[in-house]
């Protein structure tokens, strides 16, 4: 199994897309996914590119992404956020899950980031305790997710 961590090209959107509904429908929310691979073409190739991503080769084929941006911390500072990581049902188990996030740690800090966030849905055991397993990973408690949809 030949395994290669690398940034995202415009001819692997589609896939990362589908790889965004995956997550969506393990999340439950299928429904809620309205981006699409124009969007994504726009946002993260276009003039004012706004995220970032990794994709995990696995034989040639993606099998897992991370898909990142930056925000800023009035108290932090500069801070990468990891908005999603998905590996494929398939190919959980194998590393490349530790393989995306290394690689986005790696990103945060070439890019002088002063640390990196995330969030987990509180019934994602697997996630949490990947993230307890690998990573010195502090869960706050105390805030509530806000949201304005347009």
């Amino acid at each position: 199994m030949k395994i290669n961590i690398r940034k995202i090209k415009k001819n692997d959107v589609q896939r990362v897309h589908e790889l965004v509904y995956e997550l969506a429908v393990y999340e439950k929310e299928p429904e809620q996914v309205t981006n699409t691979v124009e969007m994504m073409l726009k946002d993260g190739f276009g003039k004012n590119k706004i995220f970032g991503c990794f994709v995990a080769e696995v034989d040639g084929k993606i099998q897992g992404i991370s898909i990142y941006y930056y925000r800023y911390s009035t108290w932090k500072g500069k801070r990468l956020y990891l908005e999603d990581i998905v590996v494929t049902e398939a190919m959980r188990g194998f590393g490349l899950g530790k393989l995306l996030f290394d690689r986005v740690i790696a990103e945060a800090k070439n890019t002088e980031c002063t640390g990196m966030m995330w969030q987990v849905l509180d019934w994602n055991e697997p996630a949490i305790n990947f993230y307890r397993k690998n990573f010195p990973t502090r869960f706050d408690e105390g805030w509530i997710n806000c949201h304005l949809d347009f």
